[in-house]
């Protein structure tokens, strides 16, 4: 199997300055794609791609847990812009905070159900 590196060192100046130039901050994008990094948080956003909103005790049962730690996900996901809630009576209802984490779930998805059919490896 090749080694996946240059087998020269030669840096392409341009290109380099051209994108430190253009990097900006993502230290937020991290941290958003570090919410959904967890597999149970990332099925609780994969729920409210199906409902667009969920209460806390049909989160639980979805993913097969207490209520408290459906809540503490849930609000892990809310801290960190990816969902919202509000309060029905004395039920606590949650769905996306928007459209781009709804893109975002289903896309990345669609891409690993994509590499799956195409025989590449998700690990």
């Amino acid at each position: 199997m090749p080694k996946e590196i240059c087998e020269i060192t030669h840096v392409h100046e341009e290109a380099v300055i051209k994108v430190q130039q253009q990097m900006p901050d993502l230290s937020g994008v991290a941290k958003f794609l570090k919410a959904l990094s967890d597999e149970t948080r990332l099925k609780i956003a994969y729920a409210l791609t199906v409902e667009d909103e969920l209460c806390v005790c049909d989160v639980a049962s979805i993913i097969g847990s207490s209520v408290a730690t459906a809540s503490h996900h849930l609000r892990y996901l809310k801290d960190n812009n990816l969902a919202k809630s509000y309060r029905k009576g004395k039920q606590m209802y949650y769905s996306l905070a928007d459209e781009h984490v709804y893109q975002i779930v289903t896309v990345a998805y669609e891409h690993v159900k994509e590499g799956i059919a195409n025989g590449i490896d998700a690990n």
